[in-house]
């Protein structure tokens, strides 16, 4: 008789209903076990390390630590762990961010059921789980033109309001400031910050 290991799972997403409705979905598969189930990105190292699970279901949009700063711990942390990202966001800038940070699978939630339980399978299998489509969208989005330094001022600009706060940040001048937002915007082609942010941030290069 062939007997099947049961595969361990660790769910992270802030929203309780998906959490519960993911757990009640995935402990219906025979092979599959949830050992632990987390509201926050910061708390998915320390599950991890308790429950030993084998494969880590992760949303990106998560308070404490996003999911891809929590894959990037696991990573370093459990490296045996597998990371798949679990999101509502189906970009390709998530998507190069997510394989950066050491995810081997990218399932959007509003896939059908069997095909997250057939990521799961296929990550313990030793596969990469990426949508073709947007496997295409991620190649096409191609490299970063962006400098570091103009990373660092989009960056800046996303968590703050003025030139004057993006300066006092960095440590820059308020000249350089413009000057490096100039440039980004133009990279970007977009109209201003803001636009410049969104872009760059859907594409991958933040």
């Amino acid at each position: 008789m062939t007997t099947h290991r049961t595969i361990r799972l660790l769910l992270a997403d802030d929203q309780d209903l998906i959490r519960s409705a993911l757990s009640a979905l995935l402990d219906l598969e025979d092979d599959f076990e949830v050992v632990a189930s987390v509201d926050r990105g910061d708390k998915v190292v320390g599950a991890a390390l308790a429950h030993d699970p084998d494969v880590a279901l992760l949303d990106i949009e998560m308070p404490g630590l996003d999911g891809l700063a929590a894959a990037a711990q696991l990573a370093a942390r459990v490296p045996r762990c597998r990371v798949v990202v679990l999101t509502t966001f189906g970009r390709a800038g998530y998507l190069r961010r997510a394989m950066t940070a050491g995810a081997v699978g990218f399932v959007v939630k509003d896939a059908p059921p069997e095909a997250l339980a057939d990521a799961v399978r296929r990550v313990m299998r030793g596969e990469r789980v990426v949508d073709p489509e947007l496997a295409a969208a991620t190649l096409a989005a191609g490299e970063s033109p962006l400098t570091p330094r103009e990373r660092d001022v989009l960056l800046a600009a996303r968590a703050s309001g003025s030139v004057a706060d993006i300066a006092g940040a960095l440590h820059l001048s308020g000249g350089t400031v413009r000057n490096y937002l100039s440039s980004a915007i133009a990279k970007t082609g977009t109209r201003n910050r803001m636009e410049a942010v969104r872009v760059a941030d859907e594409r991958g290069w933040l």
